[in-house]
Order: C-alpha cells, then sequence, then structure tokens
C-alpha cells in the first residue's frame, strides 16, 4: 500500500509517501492484541482495554518503516524515543517488542510479577523504556527535553514520540509542554492522543470530541492531525505528514475505541484497569479468529551520524575577595559558568527568575546550553529528565518554595535513575519582605524525601562552589539550597566540601554545647558564639552544609564531648535539618534541640523575621543558656 493520498476528511494534504504491507501491519496488530490479552488475564490485573485502543497506532508506528531504533543498542544515541505517557498501557509497550522479537512469550507472561522488569507502568527496568512513566501528565515534558536536546544540543535527527492519553489532556503539565514546544520550534516532537472516550470511571472531558482537542492544542501553535485511530491508511499518512513537519511540534489526534479487538468489552464502561478472567479470555480469542503468532515486526535502523564527544577542559580557580560578601546565589551562578569547560555535558534550565537565581551568568555565556523554560515549574522539571535520560546533566533553578508545585515530577524522577541537579533559592524568612508566599519553608524536608537524593546548604561563595561541583560530579539527584542575602566568605579558596562532610569551625576542649547550622543561620551562630565566649561560655559550632546524607561522625563527636546538640535552620522543623540530626543521633544518649521556623511568617527585613522565628543569635544565646 502507497499512502499518499488521504485527505483527512478534507483538512490535511499529505506530504510524505510510505510504502507499508497493510496486510502484515494488520496481522502484526491482531498479534499484540493476542499479547495484551494473554499476558494481562496471566497477571490477573493491568489495563489491556486502555492498551487495546492504541494498538493500530503503535503498530503502525513501529513497524511501518516511519520509527528507526537500533534494537540491539537501546542506548544508540539516534535511536527515536517513544514515551508512554499513558503508562498504565504498558503491555501495550511490552507487547509491541514481543512483536519485534525482543520479548519471549515467556517473559510476557512475567508481567506485574515481584522480579520481573515488565511492571505495572513502565520503568528502565525495561530496557526499551528510557524513563519511568504512570504519573499521568508528565510524557510530553519529558519527551520535549528529549527533543531539546536533538535539536539544540547533539543535534541529531532522531524523532521523539509521546504517546498520550485522552483523560491526562486535563493536565496543567501537558500544555506547559505545548507551549513551550512551539517556542522552541520542536518538529521533532510528535504527539499521539489516543482518544477513547472514557477514563476510570466515566466519560473523559470531551469524550469522542476530537475537534475539541483540535481547537485547543492548534491554538497552541501546533500543527494538528485529526484521524480515525483503527484506520492505517489514515495512521500511516499522519505520520508521513508529522515527518515533513517544519518549524513546529506535531499532535495527532486519533480517535479510538477503548478495548478495541474485544467485541464484549468495546466502548463499554466499567471495565477500566481490570484483565479477562480465563473463561473471557477464551471468548475474546475466538472473536479475533486465526492468530499468527509466527510473524514478528521489523524496526527500520536509524541512521550513524558522526558524533564528535565534546572536549573536556579545565574549570577556572575560585576567586572571592575575604572581605567582601556574596550571595551564594550568586555563586550558584558564577560556578556554572566555571564548570561548564570540565562538564561540557551540562544543560541549565531556569523558570523565569534567571536574574535571580543568577543562572544567567551562565545564560550570557553559554546561551547555546540555556534552557529558558518560564513559569512552568513542572514542565522544567520533567524536561530536565528528558535530558537526563540522553546523558546531559541538567542544573534546573527557581526559588525553593515553587519546586513544590513539581514535586510529582522531581518524585518520578528517582524511578528514572535521573541526573538532575536543583538548586533553589530565595530559601526561608530570610528573603525579607517579599512575604511567606515566596519562602522556601518546605523544601529540605521535600528533597530529603527522595530515594539516595542529595541535600546541600551551603553558607558562603567558595562553599557554594565546591558544593555545584561536587553535585556535577555526583551521579544522582541533587538539591542545592542558596540564599538571597549576601554573606561572607569565610572558607579559604582551596577547602573541600565533599558530600556528607561538614565543617566544624569553632571549637575548644571547654565545649558545653554543640550548634549545627547551616546557610543563612551559620552566621547567627557564629554571633552567638562570640558572645558566649566574652561571657565565658565555649560552644562548638558546625556548618551542616549536607543535610543527606548528613555526617553522623562529626555529630557523634561532637554530642560524645557536649551536653547537647542544638540545630538552627530557617526552614519548617518537620523533615529539616533538626530531624536530619535526631535521626542520626537516635542510638546515642545525646539531647537534640531544634531550633526552627514554627510561626506563620511576615514580611519585614531579614533581621527581624529571624528573630520572630527564634532563630536568630539572641535565640541561640538564649536556648545554650537554658540548657546549662
Amino acid at each position: 500500500m502507497k499512502v499518499n493520498e488521504v485527505d483527512y476528511k478534507g483538512k490535511y494534504a499529505p506530504v510524505e509517501e510510505i510504502t507499508v504491507d497493510k496486510e502484515k501491519l494488520e496481522k502484526l496488530a491482531k498479534l499484540v492484541r493476542y499479547f495484551i490479552l494473554i499476558s494481562t488475564t496471566e497477571a490477573g490485573s493491568g489495563h489491556p482495554t486502555s492498551s487495546l485502543s492504541a494498538t493500530d497506532l503503535m503498530t503502525g508506528l513501529m513497524f511501518s518503516g516511519i520509527f528507526r531504533y537500533n534494537t540491539d543498542n537501546p542506548h544508540f544515541p539516534n535511536n527515536d524515543r517513544l514515551i508512554f505517557s499513558k503508562g498504565h498501557a504498558s503491555p501495550l509497550l511490552y507487547s509491541l517488542w514481543a512483536a519485534a522479537g525482543k520479548v519471549s512469550e515467556e517473559e510476557l507472561m512475567s508481567l506485574r510479577k515481584f522480579g520481573s522488569p515488565l511492571e505495572g507502568h513502565p520503568t528502565p527496568a525495561f530496557k526499551y523504556a528510557d524513563v519511568a512513566t504512570g504519573s499521568l501528565g508528565q510524557g510530553l515534558s519529558i519527551g520535549l527535553g528529549m527533543a531539546l536536546n536533538a535539536k539544540y544540543i547533539d543535534k541529531l535527527p532522531y524523532r521523539t514520540y509521546v504517546l498520550l492519553g485522552d483523560s491526562e489532556m486535563t493536565e496543567g503539565s501537558q500544555w506547559e509542554a505545548m507551549q513551550l514546544a512551539e517556542h522552541y520550534k520542536l518538529n521533532n516532537l510528535i504527539g499521539i492522543i489516543d482518544v477513547n472516550r472514557l477514563g476510570q470511571r466515566g466519560e473523559t472531558l470531551y469524550g469522542h470530541d476530537v475537534d475539541a482537542y483540535e481547537r485547543r492544542i492548534s491554538s497552541f501553535g501546533w500543527e494538528t492531525i485529526v484521524i480515525d485511530g483503527h484506520n492505517f491508511d489514515e495512521i500511516i499518512a499522519a505520520y508521513g505528514r508529522a515527518l515533513a513537519a517544519e518549524d513546529k511540534p506535531v499532535m495527532i489526534i486519533a480517535r479510538t475505541i477503548k478495548g478495541k479487538g474485544v467485541p464484549f468489552v468495546e466502548d463499554k464502561d466499567g471495565w477500566h484497569g481490570k484483565a479477562l478472567n480465563k473463561e473471557q479470555l477464551s471468548e475474546a480469542l475466538r472473536d479475533m479468529g486465526e492468530i499468527d503468532t509466527s510473524i514478528r515486526g521489523e524496526i527500520s535502523a536509524p541512521e550513524a551520524p558522526s558524533m564528535k564527544k565534546p572536549a573536556t577542559g579545565k574549570a577556572k580557580p575560585i576567586s572571592y575577595p575575604p572581605d567582601k560578601p556574596v550571595a551564594t546565589r550568586k555563586a550558584y551562578g558564577n560556578a556554572l559558568k566555571r564548570l561548564f569547560p570540565r562538564f561540557p555535558g551540562m544543560a541549565v534550565l531556569d523558570a523565569e527568575v534567571s536574574n535571580s537565581t543568577h543562572s544567567d551568568v551562565f545564560k550570557e555565556a553559554y546561551p547555546d546550553r540555556f534552557f529558558e523554560m518560564y513559569i512552568a515549574e513542572q514542565n522544567m522539571v520533567g524536561a530536565a529528565l528528558g535530558l537526563s535520560s540522553r546523558d546531559k546533566i541538567p542544573f534546573v533553578s527557581t526559588f525553593a518554595a515553587f519546586f513544590t508545585r513539581a514535586f510529582d515530577q522531581i518524585r518520578m524522577s528517582q524511578y528514572s535513575d535521573a541526573n538532575i541537579k536543583f538548586s533553589g533559592s530565595h530559601a526561608g524568612v530570610s528573603i525579607g519582605e517579599d512575604g511567606p508566599s515566596q519562602m522556601g519553608l518546605e523544601d529540605i524536608a521535600m528533597f530529603r524525601t527522595i530515594l539516595n537524593s542529595v541535600v546541600l546548604y551551603p553558607s558562603d561563595a567558595v562553599s557554594t562552589e565546591k558544593l555545584v561541583e561536587e553535585a556535577a560530579e555526583h551521579r544522582g539527584i541533587v538539591y542545592i539550597r542558596t540564599t538571597r542575602k549576601d554573606t561572607p566568605v569565610i572558607y579559604r579558596a582551596d577547602e573541600e566540601f565533599p558530600i556528607g562532610g561538614s565543617k566544624v569551625i569553632r571549637q575548644s576542649d571547654n565545649d558545653v554545647v554543640t550548634v549545627a547550622a547551616a546557610g543563612v543561620t551559620l552566621f547567627g551562630a557564629l554571633e552567638a558564639y562570640e558572645e558566649l565566649k566574652n561571657e565565658g561560655t565555649f560552644i562548638r559550632v558546625i556548618d551542616l552544609y549536607s543535610i543527606k546524607p548528613v555526617d553522623k561522625a562529626a555529630l557523634r563527636k561532637a554530642g560524645a564531648i557536649t551536653r547537647a546538640i542544638v540545630t538552627v535552620e530557617d526552614h519548617h522543623l518537620e523533615g529539616g535539618m533538626g530531624e536530619a540530626v535526631r535521626t542520626a543521633m537516635a542510638e546515642f544518649d545525646v539531647p537534640v534541640h531544634a531550633l526552627s521556623v514554627m510561626k506563620i511568617p511576615k514580611s519585614g527585613t531579614p533581621g527581624e523575621l529571624l528573630d520572630y522565628e527564634n532563630i536568630s543569635k539572641a535565640a541561640i544565646v538564649k536556648k545554650v543558656k537554658e540548657l546549662l
């Protein structure tokens, strides 16, 4: 079959001629449906009907010569990427690869079983899944990151395809992604909406009104193609048009039937997330007729363009005058610029506050590696995951408070083995007059909950630069908390700040209490030290710059010498530094007292707010005296 004259209901002119074996595609689609049904029935759970609706769309993509992929090397740089944003359709994903001969029928029957890479929703445990999906509304943002990488960084011709469900199109993150994809003219990003009408509990917002999707998506600057998602003529022609798109992303809006291929569940409510029992499976297979279980589909190989590995250089030395205070947020931007020659895989993303987070320092030096993501934090984090999956090192910055909006994306990134560095500026009440809406007071707790994450809180410019470098070297999720106000430079440029360490910056043989602080409160601790010393009382002061992992050895040593540990933090009590220290000291009979933000903050000067929340010098002095 040559598909070059499909009229798309009179709306579209076809662009690229694609020759396919339609009969073989139909046989492969039937095989894929067979695999979906037997694997979910064996599992006793799953989402067969949501998988069946998109079977023709995905069979047409993978086995028509459109999708290009080195099946023996999932990490080949120029492979097309395929993301199942509707991750509950994972039985379809696994069945497609079974139809390609890369997953055996025996492996398919391990679906959802403990230890199997074929999990209920896709994760990179399955080697043909780049990222974990299933929390709806995230796949398009991830695909955007992959498309940015292809067009602007690696400059490769691969395309990124994202299978979307109609239910998830109510998520705001989808529209954030659409705005940015149009802004960056990502004609290498192709979305496919499986408009099967039915969600988990009934009809979706627009049901089968595909024109409603077309009106909205086209208004975002995307090229839209409305098709019958079970008509291979229209499916292949739509992909052909998408391949020829110029300067804009493409959304294929496909009207489909949930449960397609199994008459007694087609377009029926109440079947979402339910597998057929064995009797129903037998009936479904009888209805499907003859199935060629020996047929296999071929996936076309991609081009192998030459790629030059970027040369690694050396970072310039750190230099800050010791008598001139510098905000740690400013040092963060300086560090990005300084470190890029050493880490040429870096990409920097910011949510329209780069002149405050100071990532604009990097932007001015390396504009081709800076991506303005505007005020759309969920999409920004999703795009960072897409870049991370393409072996880049994304640094993502905004005000600490605003990362809370994107916690689901941050949470999901841990299941994709993400290598993302987050920087939250304007943390705590010390930002002053802007008031509580701008004060990040939950960020430490939030990032501490992420499995294997690192949480860093530098106090001066030197420690910030060193910790940004540590973050770039570390493989995994790292959060760096920076401060709005200028702070004194207290460290020498040759000092080291390993992850998991701390700095004991005041100590004596007569220390009675240990005060552990980080960031802005460290300077209140140093002021308290001077005041108490003048009164004949000595305290040990620890800069606990690594909050996760925390320096247990230094804390336990201090706890064995002094009567108590006092933590001071510009953060809420729950999940903060105090709780990290208490956990570290749980096995030891050492009292830990936490000073933290315990009241609803107000607008005011930083000094007034630190006093108001009892995390200033005066509060530390008072607490030490109480303990004595």
